[in-house]
């Protein structure tokens, strides 16, 4: 994987010369009219943005000429000097010099000299004349270096949002070739479908990488954000940038840019306090925001992190019980992550009062449908009067993703593994019934348990109160975990793990939420993919 310093340096590049590119033309446009302002104004334009590229990249020699050269274009801008004489060849130079010193970074060459050329400039900006030496005749290599074309192209994003659709029907089609040569008894095929797998793959991850940007390219725009809405809130705030060197999908960056800026605005608006109560409480009268991203398995992690308030789980509670969400008895017997979890809903909101800021009951919920979209996860963890960290987990791509496929009623369907938490077999001796609910204890905590074909096929009723004397041999469960909340769908029988390219619903179909999309399984069969947030609330609204 390329390092930051390289990306941020060939994306120099390909910027450089396309300025140098344009100088050249622009130029030559007007010494054949001098008099042509928007070739004089698109030169000054150019120049400017090269002297601040450069200087930013750590280049002050092009950023010094480039400094030079618009001073001089200025000039002429302004009436102050004409397009004409000894100046032309000077300006000439300087742009071919410029492009000489853009090739000698590309090729990690020392840059030549431009002393000659800045004296030159120096003595136009004061008035006097340029000494100008015989320029050697220009030779073919001379040529061909001005015909120079960059080894980067700029591609359109649907351009690659097409080829990623493409990619995602022949993998679909690989997989049926791969069963259907299975189940035959020609080598040739199965050498050959083996040989269009390897191949498939490779294309797959190629696309998927070309899609790859890194995250510091949405990071890199948030201190001014911060700045804005610290000084809004009259709050000081520092905010850390860490793993920007991390990669992910451009279409998922750019999905979540909403919900990050809510994130961001709610960690200075609702968590980090005020400089007078931080110093009251022994805190710095800064508060401290960090934005981090790393990875975990195949997921990218972008993190949210204050040193503020921290969340007040009893608060939450107590408004959950205003608000009419659960009763009061039960808000008891909830833990801190199921209380956390009412942040989420529509509406809901801590703030005392409204400002431009927050306190709109708007914000988290966006939050948590942006994510679910994406077939990723929220996270929330807090510490009352040490700060709060919200993370993110989202998928590399939003093309493929890694699935468990089971049996229901002899057919198939899928979960996605970002929402599975286990799988585990269990006698009906090792549920219980508390409640008319369903319990299993997995991993010393428990676990509500449902049959998944009563909460497909239930109605619009509530579910049945439970009876573990019903269930007969050992019970496949599925334990999923959505918002926190964890949950055990019993099924027929596991098949495997698969990664599956997600098609969405066709029309009238795409109004059911039960379901996230379909996919092609290598059988021919079409695989419904449930949408675990969707049941996780079905089971909320339907339990006895």
């Amino acid at each position: 994987m390329k390092s930051r310093e390289e990306e941020y340096r060939e994306i120099f590049m390909v910027e450089a010369l396309e300025y140098y590119d344009a100088m050249s033309r622009h130029i030559s446009e007007l010494e054949k009219n001098p008099a042509d302002a928007a070739a004089l104004n698109e030169l000054f334009r150019l120049m400017h943005n090269l002297k601040a590229n450069a200087r930013a990249m750590g280049y002050p020699a092009i950023s010094e000429v480039a400094h030079r050269m618009e001073t001089i274009f200025g000039l002429i801008r302004d009436k102050e000097r004409t397009f004409e004489g000894n100046v032309v060849p000077v300006l000439f130079t300087g742009v071919d010099t410029i492009g000489e010193m853009i090739r000698a970074v590309g090729a990690g060459n020392e840059l030549p000299s431009a002393d000659t050329l800045l004296a030159n400039l120096d003595r136009l900006v004061n008035g006097e004349e340029p000494i100008l030496e015989d320029q050697p005749e220009a030779d073919d290599d001379d040529a061909n270096r001005k015909l120079e074309l960059s080894d980067l192209v700029y591609i359109q994003i649907k351009k690659l949002d097409h080829l990623m659709n493409l990619v995602g029907e022949l993998i679909i089609d690989r997989d049926r070739i791969l069963t259907l040569s299975k189940e035959s008894d020609s080598p040739a095929l199965q050498a050959t479908a083996a040989h269009l797998f390897r191949i498939s793959d490779e294309l797959q991850y190629s696309i998927m990488d070309v899609r790859l940007v890194n995250v510091g390219s949405l990071f890199n725009k948030f201190p001014r954000v911060v700045r804005d809405v610290a000084a809004a809130e009259k709050k000081d705030i520092a905010l850390e940038v860490d793993g920007q060197d991390i990669q992910i999908d451009r279409n998922i960056l750019q999905i979540i840019t909403d919900s990050l800026l809510h994130l961001v605005r709610n960690a200075i608006g609702h968590g980090i306090e005020a400089p007078a109560v931080r110093e009251q409480a022994g805190k710095p009268a800064q508060g401290q925001l960090t934005l981090a991203a790393q990875t975990e398995r195949d997921n990218v992690l972008i993190q949210v992190s204050d040193d503020g308030a921290g969340i007040n789980v009893d608060s939450v509670r107590r408004k959950a019980v205003e608000r009419g969400l659960v009763s009061a008895e039960a808000a008891q017997q909830l833990d801190d992550d199921a209380v956390r979890a009412f942040l989420f809903e529509p509406g809901f909101s801590m703030a005392k009062e409204i400002t431009d800021i927050s306190g709109r009951g708007v914000g988290l919920d966006v939050v948590k449908l942006a994510i679910d979209s994406l077939g990723g996860q929220l996270r929330v963890s807090s510490t009352l009067g040490k700060g709060t960290t919200f993370t993110l987990v989202l998928p590399t791509s939003i093309a493929v993703k890694g699935a468990l496929l089971f049996e229901l009623d002899a057919r198939s369907y899928a979960i996605p593994l970002m929402h599975t938490d286990s799988v585990v077999s269990l006698q009906p001796e090792d549920l219980h019934v508390v409640g008319g609910l369903l319990l299993a204890e997995v991993q010393d905590e428990n676990v509500p348990v449902v049959d998944l074909r009563r909460l497909l096929h239930n109605g619009d009723g509530p579910l049945p109160p439970a009876n573990r004397h019903e269930l007969q041999g050992r019970q496949d469960i599925i334990i999923v975990n959505y918002n926190n909340r964890k949950l055990g769908l019993i099924i027929d029988r596991f098949l495997r793990q698969q990664s599956i390219v997600i098609k969405p619903m066709s029309k009238p179909l795409d109004t059911i939420d039960l379901f996230g999309g379909v996919t092609l399984l290598g059988s021919g069969q079409v695989c419904l993919v449930l949408d675990v947030p969707a049941l996780t609330r079905l089971f909320l609204a339907k339990r006895p």
